[in-house]
């Protein structure tokens, strides 16, 4: 299948599909003329793709990880937990640290709105 069927097929726009192939997430054979042409699998690979991403995973770990998905899109590797649990643990530190941000910046609002004073916006 070409490009133009695999991002009709996904929902995923042919600029996309091309970053994935950048990324090497998505590896198309070449016709002699140099254009794409997509393996029967490549619909799954680009769902499965979709759903790392939509996990948080960066593109760069999706790259090592997307060998080891069998099955439906979310069925990983057990072998992959310590992976996933790391990142996991990532973004919960990221989430901490934005619940302490707000947390300060609603106590400099408040603060600011106690003295009369308008906050920007």
């Amino acid at each position: 299948m070409r490009i133009g069927e695999l991002s009709r097929a996904t929902g995923v726009s042919v600029r996309l599909l091309r970053y994935y192939e950048e990324q090497g997430l998505l590896v198309p054979e070449r016709t002699p003329g140099g254009q794409r042409v997509y393996g029967a699998d490549a619909p799954a690979v680009v769902r499965r793709v979709r759903a790392l991403l939509g996990a948080g995973l960066p593109t760069r770990i999706i790259a090592e990880v997307l060998d080891c998905v069998c099955g439906s899109e979310t069925e990983i590797e057990p072998c992959l937990s310590p992976l996933l649990v790391a990142r996991l643990d990532a973004i919960d530190e990221q989430i901490s640290d934005l619940q302490g941000a707000r947390s300060s910046l609603a106590a400099l609002v408040a603060a600011t709105e106690g003295r009369g004073i308008a906050p920007a916006g």
